[in-house]
């Protein structure tokens, strides 16, 4: 672990791993185009982790005075705090709408997206199968919804853009193919996010 006291306190320091959540406050963070320090941590945690998050789970991101484990509570935080690169629209209306959606995509995708990302070792072969349908079905059935708007019901990139990035990114991993036939729309938005260089940044 990093010793936070031979870092500035305005430092913003990431532990993570190649996870799911992990890579959302990465694209998080290179989208609010914030400087960071990566720490990489991988299947063994250190005990120091625990004074951070009492679920000893990643991603934590750290500032001295502060500590936040939950992808939402981050990027509330981020948002409120980093004002540049606002990731949510102006008007109250528009935030809740907007909030109310990435709810959508946490509760309706990522529950059955990480069904299928689970470890080996608590994989259940007929929850994942039935989570695979369940998903694939749903994407494929909302593709058109994508052809309106170049980004997530909006024409700027925002907060649902960047949980829904890391998700169809690992596509492959969940053992979905989108048939092109009836999935254009779909597929031309995973191109646009995967083209965007912040997306690019947080894949190394």
């Amino acid at each position: 672990m990093i010793d936070a006291n031979d870092i500035p306190s305005s430092q913003l320091i990431l532990y993570a791993d190649d996870g799911y959540d992990s890579h959302v406050v990465r694209l998080l963070l290179e989208e609010k185009k914030l400087d960071y320090y990566l720490s990489r941590l991988h299947s063994e945690r250190p005990e120091d982790l625990t004074e951070l998050n009492p679920y000893h789970t990643l991603p934590v991101l750290q500032q001295r005075e502060i500590s936040l484990y939950e992808i939402n509570v981050i990027f509330e935080y981020l948002e409120e705090r980093y004002h540049a690169n606002k990731l949510l629209p102006d008007t109250p209306q528009e935030r809740a709408q907007f909030r109310q959606l990435a709810w959508r995509i946490q509760h309706d995708w990522l529950v059955l997206g990480k069904i299928l990302l689970r470890h080996p070792d608590s994989f259940n072969k007929t929850q994942a199968a039935s989570a695979k349908k369940q998903l694939a079905d749903s994407l494929i059935t909302l593709s058109p919804l994508f052809a309106h708007k170049s980004y997530f019901m909006s024409d700027e990139f925002g907060w649902c853009d960047v949980l829904l990035a890391p998700l169809l990114w690992r596509l492959d991993e969940m053992g979905i193919e989108l048939p092109r036939a009836i999935s254009r729309p779909l597929i031309d938005y995973q191109t646009r996010l995967f083209e965007r260089n912040s997306f690019q940044r947080s894949v190394r």
